[in-house]
């Protein structure tokens, strides 16, 4: 069922995004057991039995099982979550997968949904095969190569004079007008269903982090990232919640307090105004965690570090290093411990 984060109403599991009361929604399940319940496939299939689609509505293609690459960071051991290896380039391709497959489920063939780039990229890539019309409403200030990818995967665009919340409000009038169904990952609960899977892949690959650094414009990986482990919690399976760190781009914060300069290197999470902002801060609450903000340079430090080091990722993904390194100086992270930082984005879309 979906049950309400403000008021607490439930509702049948169709597609849905408020409440009546405005609030948002989240997929409500019991999980009972986590080994005896996974399949035996090489990608996101495996966890079926923890997503609220059936097996006969699958769009391909299916987002892969992606690698957990450990390095010594100094004194931490960093835990890379090689995420933009997802077939979209994104994590977001996980979230995608089950919002596609629940549309199909309900005979829904035409969507909006307003992005800066990836958002829009895995739904396309998703859609297309399922013949799902995608409008897309872009900011003002695209990345030409992201702009130039999703014309080829023939999405209706509809360029916007604004940032990223007046796409997100231009799209959702569209959506209202046409009576069209409106699929913001903001506020679709199926794709945090789907980002939720990251924590269970981790675990499986390498335990339980101690902390876990997430980059956090509209909260969807953070999210999925609290739910999943929430739910290994609830299943016995994990004594405790890693600590989870939302990490955030100065200039646009919502959690941390708002900073005069603008990271220009992290345009993935710059979302000053996220509709979940209530169920984050919650997520820190419940995990003993907190956040930070990272600066252009740090950002850029970071990204070069990364690249350098093999790891060809977009300029968004380096945020959780930069925020790292931080929490290292100030010895907010202790020595020794086990960190977990999701790359979310590939920089070969930037090429």
């Amino acid at each position: 069922m979906l049950r309400c984060t403000k008021c607490g109403r439930t509702y049948p599991e169709t597609f849905r995004l408020r409440c009546d009361c405005g609030g948002t929604l989240l997929v409500e399940r019991e999980h009972y057991d986590f080994s005896g319940n996974l399949l035996p496939y090489f990608d996101m299939r495996r966890y079926l039995g923890f997503l609220p689609i059936g097996g006969t509505y699958l769009p391909p293609p299916v987002p892969a099982i992606t690698p957990t690459v450990s390095l010594q960071l100094g004194p931490i051991f960093g835990l890379f979550k090689l995420d933009y290896l997802q077939p979209g380039g994104s994590f977001k391709d996980r979230g995608s997968f089950v919002t596609v497959a629940k549309l199909i489920e309900e005979g829904i063939d035409e969507i909006v949904l307003d992005s800066s780039g990836n958002a829009a990229l895995s739904m396309a890539i998703h859609s297309l095969p399922a013949g799902i019309r995608v409008h897309v409403f872009l900011p003002a200030e695209v990345v030409p190569q992201k702009l130039s990818l999703l014309i080829r995967l023939g999405t209706v665009l509809h360029f916007v004079d604004g940032d990223r919340m007046e796409a997100h409000r231009r799209a959702r009038e569209f959506a209202e007008r046409e009576g069209l169904a409106y699929a913001s990952h903001w506020l679709n609960p199926y794709f945090i269903e789907g980002t939720k899977t990251i924590a269970f892949e981790a675990y499986e690959q390498a335990d339980i982090p101690d902390y876990v650094l997430a980059p956090t414009g509209s909260g969807t990986l953070l999210l999925g990232l609290w739910k999943g482990f929430r739910e290994l919690e609830k299943m016995g399976e994990i004594p405790e919640l890693p600590r989870l760190i939302a990490v955030q781009a100065s200039g646009y914060e919502s959690l941390c307090e708002r900073s005069n300069e603008r990271n220009d290197l992290a345009d993935g999470i710059a979302i000053p105004e996220p509709p979940r902002l209530e169920e984050m801060k919650r997520a820190l609450e419940e995990t003993n965690g907190f956040c930070v903000s990272v600066t252009t340079p740090e950002t850029e430090e970071a990204w070069d570090w990364l690249m350098g080091a093999g790891f060809l990722v977009e300029s968004t993904s380096a945020v959780v290093l930069a925020a790292l390194w931080r929490l290292m100086e100030t010895g907010e992270i202790p020595d020794g411990s086990k960190v977990l930082l999701p790359l979310t984005g590939s920089g070969l879309k930037l090429t």
